[in-house]
């Protein structure tokens, strides 16, 4: 070939791999917009553990389908959609079993009970001082004597209360939870499971009738199972 003659080459290929590019772009945006329409709003508002996990996959097997181009569509698909449908049924179970629930998405922990710092909690959940006074600082707040309780919620978001807000005693923590004692709310409030027995035989309710209950001002303030299906 002579070298003085320039050399062209066909970019039809190239062409052809942006717009497949693109093309795979646009379909897994819509496709991850539908499936986390269905997977619900607390995907996008919070995010647990599992939540992440799946989010994260979800993201990775999108990103390796577009950059495959000889891979089929619908194997790339196939995974998400999988991983999606598993997501709504753990959702779903649950929902239904407190005990599940609990492994997947934890329980949330309270770090300062009436103005003191919990520091066995802390210890637990691998939450320093450092973490604890940067959550209060990032809500305004100049030191920890103005806490009242402070609670790591199971996305990790401090709730802060503090004592000028509190008008009306201990607040209104769960000590029965979807039919489960809350032994740590019931220790934190120096109150007995015989205590709340006994307010529960008052209304002729078993534990297991009981979806949420609070106790504040020597009252035990209950939910029921039924009261949800009305």
């Amino acid at each position: 070939m002579n070298k003085n003659i320039p050399y062209y080459h066909n970019n039809n290929g190239d062409t052809m791999d942006y717009v497949t590019v693109l093309t795979r772009t646009f379909l897994f945006y819509v496709l991850i917009t539908v499936l986390y329409r269905f997977m619900g709003k607390r995907e996008i508002g919070q995010l647990g553990i599992v939540d992440l996990i799946v989010s994260i996959l979800i993201a990775e097997l999108a990103a390796m389908s577009i950059d495959n181009h000889e891979e089929s569509v619908f194997l790339s698909i196939l995974p998400i959609v999988f991983l999606v449908v598993i997501q709504i049924i753990m959702s779903y179970i649950s929902l239904k079993n407190a005990k599940i629930r609990d492994m997947f998405d934890g329980v949330p922990s309270i770090m300062i009970n009436k103005g003191v710092i919990n520091f066995k909690e802390m210890v637990r959940q691998r939450y320093n001082i450092d973490d604890l006074l940067t959550q209060l600082r990032e809500q305004h707040i100049k030191s920890i004597s103005e806490v009242d309780y402070a609670i790591l919620e199971n996305s990790g978001k401090l709730s802060v209360f503090k004592k000028k807000d509190n008008k009306f005693g201990d607040y209104p923590l769960p000590v029965i939870l979807d039919g489960k004692m809350q032994e740590d709310t019931l220790n934190d409030l120096n109150l007995s499971e015989k205590k709340i027995y006994d307010f529960l035989k008052v209304d002729k309710l078993k534990l297991e009738d009981v979806f949420y209950a609070f106790y504040q001002n020597k009252q035990l303030y209950i939910i029921k199972q039924n009261d949800l299906q009305k």
